[in-house]
C-alpha cells in the first residue's frame, strides 16, 4: 500500500477540522469589536488601546515570522519594502481606523461594514487592474451596500451625528485592508502566507507602539487593569489565534470555502453585541445582515461553467 495516499476517512476528518477552524477563526476575529467596545468604557482612547493590543501581540508575531522563515532565503530589499508597505496599510492603518470608528458606532454596524471587504477588493480590481465586472457582481454590490445602508440609517436616527464619522472611519479601515489584499498576492507567493503575516503584523505592531510614544506622554500608559487584560485577550484570542486558525483552514479547505464559512462572523458579532454590550437586535439589523450575507454569497459563488 502507498503510504502517500490518503484514506477517505482521513480526508473527511481533515475537512471537518478545516470547517471547525474556519468557524472558530471567524468567531474569534469578530470578538475584537466587542472587546474594544468594552475597553472604551474605562476611558481609554484609540491610540492607547491599540498600542496595548499590539504590544501584547508583537512577541507572538515575531515568533511566527521567525518560525515560518526557518530555512528560507533572507528578505531582499524588494521584499522588505513590500512588507513595510503592506504592514502599514493592511494591519496598522486598517486596525487604527477600525478602533477609532468603534468609538462612534455599534459593533454590529462595524462588522457589517468590514464584511464588505470582498466587494471592495472587486472594486479595486476594476479600478486598478481594469478587470471586467459581471451583472451578478453588480447585483452583489447593490445588495451588500443596501444592507449596510439600512443599518446605518437606523443607527443614525437613534445615535445621532457621530455615526457618519464612525462609519467613515471603519469604511476607511475596510478600504485599507482591501488594498492590502489586492497587492499582497505576489508577496504571498514569494514569502508564504504565514511568514508575510508574521512580518507585516510585526511592522504594524511597532508602528502602533511608536505612534503612542510620539503622541502620548508615558503617563498615559497607566490605565485600568481591565483595559490591560482586555487588550491581552484581544491580542491572543482575537488577533493571533484566529490568524493561525484561518491559515490552517485554508490549507484544508482552500481560500474560497474558508471565506464562505467566514460569513458566520457578522452573525456572531451581532449576537455577542446583544449579549455582552446590550446592543438592540432590531428588524433593521436582521435585514441588513441578511442582505450583506446574500451579497457576499452572490460574489463568492459563481455559477457552474461561468468564468470572469
Amino acid at each position: 500500500m502507498n503510504n502517500h495516499t490518503h484514506s477517505p476517512s482521513a480526508d473527511a476528518a481533515s475537512r471537518r477540522n478545516g470547517f471547525l477552524l474556519a468557524a472558530l477563526g471567524s468567531i474569534a476575529f469578530s470578538g475584537k469589536a466587542i472587546i474594544v467596545k468594552l475597553a472604551y468604557r474605562y476611558g481609554v482612547d484609540a491610540v492607547t488601546l491599540i498600542m496595548y493590543r499590539m504590544l501584547f501581540a508583537l512577541p507572538m508575531f515575531l515568533i511566527l515570522a521567525w518560525w515560518s522563515g526557518r530555512g528560507k532565503p533572507p528578505l531582499t530589499w524588494r521584499d522588505a519594502r513590500a512588507v513595510l508597505g503592506l504592514g502599514f496599510c493592511g494591519y496598522y492603518l486598517a486596525s487604527f481606523l477600525d478602533f477609532a470608528g468603534l468609538r462612534y458606532i455599534s459593533a454590529s454596524l462595524e462588522r457589517l461594514i468590514l464584511y464588505l471587504n470582498p466587494t471592495l477588493v472587486l472594486c479595486l480590481g476594476i479600478l486598478l487592474f481594469r478587470r471586467r465586472v459581471t451583472r451578478r457582481q453588480v447585483a452583489a454590490l447593490a445588495v451588500s451596500y443596501a444592507g449596510v445602508l439600512s443599518v446605518f440609517g437606523r443607527e443614525l436616527s437613534l445615535q445621532g451625528s457621530n455615526v457618519p464619522l464612525g462609519a467613515t472611519l471603519v469604511f476607511g479601515s475596510a478600504v485599507s485592508y482591501a488594498i492590502y489584499l489586492a497587492y499582497s498576492g505576489e508577496e504571498v507567493k514569494r514569502l508564504g502566507a504565514l511568514r508575510l503575516t508574521g512580518l507585516a503584523t510585526s511592522v504594524a505592531c511597532l508602528i502602533c507602539i511608536a505612534q503612542f510614544l510620539i503622541l502620548r506622554p508615558m503617563s498615559s500608559m497607566v490605565v485600568a487593569s481591565e483595559v490591560l487584560w482586555l487588550s491581552a485577550l484581544n491580542a491572543t484570542a482575537c488577533t493571533f489565534a484566529p490568524v493561525l486558525m484561518v491559515m490552517m483552514a485554508i490549507e484544508r479547505l482552500g481560500a474560497s470555502m474558508t471565506a464562505q464559512i467566514g460569513s458566520i462572523g457578522p452573525v456572531s458579532t451581532i449576537l455577542l453585541a446583544v449579549l455582552l454590550l446590550g446592543e438592540p437586535f432590531t428588524v433593521w439589523v436582521a435585514t441588513g445582515t441578511v442582505l450583506v450575507l446574500v451579497g457576499i454569497w452572490l460574489l463568492t459563488t459563481q455559477p457552474r461553467g461561468r468564468r470572469t
